[in-house]
């Protein structure tokens, strides 16, 4: 199983063992970064003799050069006495850059050398002539670690892992947004370890996870070769709140999965190159979920009128294409339109704000369930088209005052965190009896939800319609009921933690 490794940029020996000693027991090293130390030779030997002999767990000595991407900037010469002092107190592993190492020599036995290349503009076409290399000059471990500027060059990366680090301790991840799937996955391709950092905004490279998340929500130690992929393809989509919701469903019914979140900008060669690796579901969301269709094998009626998916399943080297959005919000309106004594929605009259893509999900949804349809968005133009699709009314958002609507549902922005000082509908429209639907489900109770409270009408949040969709994925994807109180709690705890 691949180590989980956490890179401290402590500036002081004092400040790294309190760090070290504050981690948990799934932290299986750490790494010493003695470039971040105050830069003072003499104080940065002291300070090493001091972590050496008072380590609580293995540890990697590093000091890296600025060359390198490190913070070091004094003579070579000294560089790379520290790491040979590292090795004669006792580190278990240094990190020597590939075009340095001849000149480090022989350290002290007992002590592992990692052997490094960095690059930090792409991800290299030689990566095997590179490992090979590392490997030839005595790396105990040889380590690759490059840009990726696409998230399908984290593949080359694993798919070098997959190769050579049976025969070879290695450790190869990919740097940046795009490489993040890549140090989750070390654990799946069998890396020698992967780097976390202490805390968010404290890694010392682009990319690392911190250690809790990857233990907490993508459980990295558990992660192993027969472990099956999932996760949201979306640019972008660090903001996402999938994979906290999906991974903490998987471990709650026992699954060996792992959701991951995938910053894409060419759909068709991620599905290829990620479907020969046990990928076997997606979420699907913007900018992707018409560009998705013509890659799928399969898709349902209702996706191929909509001409838009936010599932994935994959079966058998089949892609079959869905849309649970419309199937969860017409359940999240239903239910609010039973509280409120609206059913039928055949009688009724339905404001929709908006003409996106949840405005397009509801859109389909409601055609032909309810008695009038009426769509209003800022741009008419937008309005008039999703109108004309699915044989509703259109109008301005300025228009939206003169209307007295049974069901308003709002599809928009405006009111989603920060902007939660905003709402999208004058209080004149609400009154007791009508309810009111709003897709934002960050905050859980927008002002406008408040305000529709106040004046007596029946409300439901984004968040019903969110926990919704994600547990019909789940359930797509595995034939498995969704655990959706855990999925809820998740997701509430995740929102009041802000």
């Amino acid at each position: 199983m691949a180590k989980l490794c956490v890179s401290l940029t402590e500036k002081s020996a004092a400040e790294t063992l309190s760090a070290m000693r504050g981690l948990p027991a799934c932290v299986d090293m750490v790494e010493v970064r003695l470039d971040y130390f105050r830069q003072n030779t003499r104080t940065v030997r002291a300070g090493l003799e001091e972590v050496c002999r008072n380590k609580d767990r293995p540890i990697i000595v590093t000091n890296r050069p600025c060359r390198e991407g490190g913070r070091y900037r004094g003579s070579e010469r000294s560089r790379l006495d520290s790491l040979r002092r590292a090795a004669a107190l006792g580190a278990d592993y240094v990190d020597v850059e590939l075009d340095s190492v001849s000149a480090l020599g022989e350290i002290s036995p007992g002590t592992g050398k990692i052997v490094s290349y960095h690059n930090f503009e792409c991800t290299p076409a030689d990566l095997e002539e590179i490992h090979r290399h590392a490997v030839a000059v005595g790396a105990d471990v040889a380590k690759i670690a490059v840009r990726a500027q696409r998230v399908v060059d984290t593949l080359p990366v694993l798919e070098l892992l997959e190769r050579r680090a049976a025969a070879v301790p290695t450790i190869a991840l990919a740097m940046g947004e795009e490489g993040m799937p890549s140090r989750v996955l070390a654990a799946k391709f069998g890396a020698f370890l992967s780097y976390a950092s202490l805390a968010a905004g404290r890694g010392s490279a682009d990319g690392q996870v911190p250690y809790r998340e990857m233990e907490e929500t993508y459980r990295f130690s558990r992660i192993g070769p027969n472990t099956t992929l999932y996760g949201v393809v979306a640019n972008p989509v660090a903001h996402s709140m999938s994979p906290t919701i999906h991974n903490a469903a998987f471990a709650e019914v026992g699954l060996d999965a792992v959701y991951l979140p995938f910053k894409v900008s060419r759909p068709a060669a991620f599905l290829d190159g990620y479907q020969r690796h046990e990928l076997k579901g997606l979420s699907v969301t913007i900018p992707h979920k018409e560009a998705m269709v013509p890659l799928m094998d399969e898709v349902d009626e209702l996706t191929a009128r909509m001409g838009a998916l936010n599932t994935v399943a994959i079966r058998d080297g089949r892609r079959y294409g869905s849309n649970t959005d419309v199937g969860a919000a017409l359940s999240a309106l239903e239910e609010a339109a039973r509280r409120a004594g609206l059913l039928p929605l055949q009688r009724r009259t339905v404001l929709l704000e908006g003409a996106g893509g949840a405005a397009r999900a509801i859109a389909y949804g409601l055609a032909g369930r309810v008695g009038r349809l009426i769509i209003a968005n800022r741009t008419v133009s937008r309005a008039e088209k999703l109108a004309e699709e699915v044989g509703a009314e259109a109008c301005g958002l300025d228009e939206v005052s003169s209307l007295r609507p049974d069901l308003l549902v709002n599809t928009t922005s405006v009111g989603m965190y920060p902007r939660v000082d905003e709402t999208p509908a004058p209080s004149s429209v609400l009154r007791p009896g009508m309810v009111v639907f709003d897709a934002v489900y960050n905050p859980m109770e927008t002002r406008l939800l408040r305000e529709a409270r106040e004046a007596g009408c029946t409300t439901a949040s984004g968040f019903e319609w969110f926990i919704g969709q994600a547990a019909a994925q789940f359930e797509a994807w595995t034939g498995l009921s969704a655990p959706r109180e855990r999925m809820a709690e998740v997701v509430k705890k995740r929102l009041s933690s802000g």
